[in-house]
Formats: structure tokens, sequence, C-alpha cells
């Protein structure tokens, strides 16, 4: 890694920062005073605004460097998020590609099979969206899917999740002898914090879209996915391709851990660049810009 973002860089953005957070925060008031205090003694040592704020930002300028470097080397990087329902893994992959070129950073994240899909091979769906050179790609759930809602709401036969077990370190071995270079993560949180966050979703407005029948199935099968979670770790944690947990009961904790933690997986450097000179405009006496239609313009209401 480099040494980070230059302090006056930092200092520059921090004040618009705080203030995309605050207004991304705006929904809290939207909780009963119970819900919040609830929150606020849930999590009395969370990390203060601030100081997630100013590391979050030294990170960010550290994932455009590996971006950088993966696009001028042609590298290939997949990175796999999975975890309970409300665990947090939208809010990790939002801060690592807020900043990003999308055309070099994807996020995938599938919808449920198709009628089609589910007569393929089970891997084939996922293989499209792998990256090609220069490209990041980050999966907000995967094939693991087979290992935890698939199977533990019956949507995967026994024969089926034996055969994924049996195949899925082989296909990612397939995968690291290509070159790609694959994490998975696991982000984790305890029974009552997921219990807390579901309350949240409930009542908050802004949220209640996050909520659907299956994420309300997963409270209730808690004990069933913690035991499928143990077997996906013991048969899938293979050397070529392992498995990281990380404590996500703080969000701001969990994402700059994360963060961290990617950056130190890849052997990424500062690579050349030609510093940018801005061009002379080109100006005609002789041009006389047109005057467009008012009713073109977007009314002025602000």
């Amino acid at each position: 890694m480099g040494d980070g973002a230059n302090p006056n860089w930092l200092e520059a953005e921090l004040e618009e920062t705080l203030d995309e957070t605050l207004e991304a925060e705006l929904s809290e008031p939207m909780l009963s005073a119970e819900l919040r205090r609830m929150y606020r003694e849930a999590h009395p040592n969370a990390l203060d605004r601030r100081t997630y704020i100013v590391h979050l930002l030294r990170l960010q300028a550290e994932l455009i460097k590996l971006q950088t470097w993966v696009e001028y080397t042609g590298s290939r990087i997949l990175i796999i998020f999975e975890g309970r329902d409300s665990a947090g893994k939208g809010g990790v992959i939002k801060r690592i590609t807020q900043r990003l070129n999308p055309r070099i950073a994807r996020v995938v994240a599938l919808p449920k099979p198709t009628e089609r899909e589910q007569t393929q091979w089970y891997f084939q769906r996922y293989v499209p969206h792998l990256p090609s050179g220069g490209e990041m790609v980050l999966f907000d759930r995967s094939w693991y899917n087979r290992a935890g809602v698939e199977r533990v709401m019956g949507f995967a036969s026994e024969a089926q999740v034996e055969d994924f077990f049996r195949d899925v370190p082989e296909f990612e071995r397939m995968l690291v002898r290509s070159g790609i270079i694959v994490l998975k993560y696991w982000l984790s949180i305890t029974d009552a914090e997921q219990q807390l966050r579901f309350k949240i979703r409930i009542e908050d407005p802004m949220k209640q879209w996050k909520l659907s029948p299956m994420d309300l199935q997963s409270r209730v099968r808690w004990e069933d996915y913690t035991k499928a979670k143990e077997e996906m770790f013991e048969r899938t944690n293979i050397p070529e391709a392992p498995w990281y947990i990380v404590e996500g009961n703080d969000k701001k904790r969990e994402r700059l851990n994360c963060i961290e933690h990617i950056l130190s997986k890849i052997p990424y450097e500062d690579v050349p660049t030609d510093k940018v000179q801005l061009p002379e405009r080109i100006f005609n006496p002789d041009y006389d810009r047109k005057t467009l239609p008012p009713e073109l313009y977007v009314p002025k209401i602000f």
C-alpha cells in the first residue's frame, strides 16, 4: 500500500464528505425515540463520525491507486461478499466503489435464477460476470447462495448442495489458476444486532424496501443459517481462496476493516501516469451561439 492521501487533499474533502454523510443519515429522526435509544445503548463504543470519515477518505484514496494499477496491469480481481441479511454487505460495497470508475469496478447482484437458468450448470449464470483484464468485480452475494439461502429455504435438494460443495473448491482453484485474485468475505453480526436492524427497517420508511419475506424468514431460521454457514466454512475454506470474517456490529469499523484488508491482500503499487495538462480552448470569433427554447430547461424550483 502507498502512504495514503495528501493531508491537504484530505482536509479539503472532509467538510464536503461530512455533509454527505449527514444527509445520508437524515432518516434517523424518522425512528421512534425508543429505537434510537436502543441503538445507542447497543453501540456504546461506536466509532465517531469524524474519525470514520478521515480514515474512509484515506482508504478511498488508496482504492483509486488500486484501480489505476488494475487498469494499468490488466489485473483481474473478484471480491465476494456474503453474510446474513442486514449484515452490511451493501454498505461496504458502496464505500468501496463510491469514488471508483464503474467501468473498472463493477458490482454484481443477481436476482433469483430464471426457469432457464435453473436448468443450467449451477455456476453458468455467474461466469459471464467474472472480471476481464483491468476489472474489479464485487459480488453482492454469489454462488454461495446454494450453501445458504437455497439450502435453508429448501430451494435446493441435499444432492444439489452436496454437488456444490464438491465442485466449488475446484471451480475457485480454476479461477485462481487463470490469474484471478479471489477474495471472499463473510460479514458477521450477532443475533441481537440483526434483530435491532430489522426493527429499524420495519419502522423506517427510507429502509423498508430492504425487507423481503425471505429476510423475515432468516430471523425465524437463524440457527439453520448458522449451521449452514459453519459447514460452508468447513468445506469451502481452501488455501487458494480462503474465507475472511469481518465483524460487523459496528458498521463504520466493519467498512474500514474490510477495505484495509482488501488493500493488504492485493500487491498493487504506484504506476506511472502522465500529468494532466488542460488544453487551450479553441475560440472562433465568427461562432454565434444559438438561444435554446426555454421548455428544454428544467424548472428552477430550488
